[in-house]
């Protein structure tokens, strides 16, 4: 991803207060948002790109969908394919028929299965990876509200995240990266930028992204 070096580091707090420990965050609110960006995705836009350049926004879709289901299954501790898979370099999934349908279903179930307080202890594991309870909650969030921001930057739609969800997935990017590759380099804003466009940037992604650029 470019880097636009003219503004603060995207990783500075900025204006602002995180919590120091965020605890179970509800996951409702990013996946309604998401769902409503979803459901107004017309079909000629499907093969458009998103600010992801290996995926379209189909690609993009079926893999939010793939990935409602892996978490959702790491929120109860199950162990299976869905869990104990690890994702592919080059593997796009194929987006599914019936997915206008399927996938509202699915981001429900993802928020519901991480309201048990259960879900956020002990440990568990997802993508072939094993994580704390609370750790994967969280990435289960950010992955939900950073894709929703994709597919609404990539049809032309707003993106409206609720403040506790914006703040856990700071939280998250902000931290130490534990090694390199896991996240993408973060881009750069303006320490005065909105709290979205700040999640947005240590994503990797530039919060000013248009189709074609």
């Amino acid at each position: 991803m470019d880097t636009d070096t003219s503004t603060t580091a995207g990783a500075d707090l900025g204006t602002g207060t995180a919590p120091a420990e965020p605890g179970p965050v509800d996951l409702g609110p990013v996946c309604r948002a998401t769902a409503r960006v979803a459901a107004g995705i017309p079909d000629e836009l499907l093969d458009g790109p998103t600010p992801c350049p290996a995926y379209t926004v189909q690609g993009m879709l079926a893999h939010l969908a793939g990935l409602t289901i892996a978490f959702r299954d790491a929120a109860g501790k199950k162990s299976g394919p869905t869990t104990d898979t690890a994702p592919e370099p080059g593997n796009l999934p194929e987006l599914a028929e019936g997915w206008r349908a399927l996938l509202p279903r699915q981001l429900d179930e993802l928020a519901e299965a991480w309201r048990d307080p259960a879900a956020w202890e002990g440990a568990t594991r997802v993508g072939g990876v094993d994580l704390p309870g609370g750790v994967a909650g969280v990435v289960a969030l950010d992955e939900v509200l950073v894709h929703g921001w994709d597919l609404a930057r990539a049809t032309g739609q707003g993106y409206e995240a609720d403040e506790a969800g914006l703040w856990a997935a700071y939280g998250m990017l902000a931290a130490p990266r534990p090694a390199e590759g896991i996240f993408a380099p973060p881009v750069t804003v303006p320490r005065d930028a909105p709290l979205l466009d700040r999640v947005i940037g240590l994503s990797g992604r530039r919060p000013d992204w248009r189709p074609g650029e």
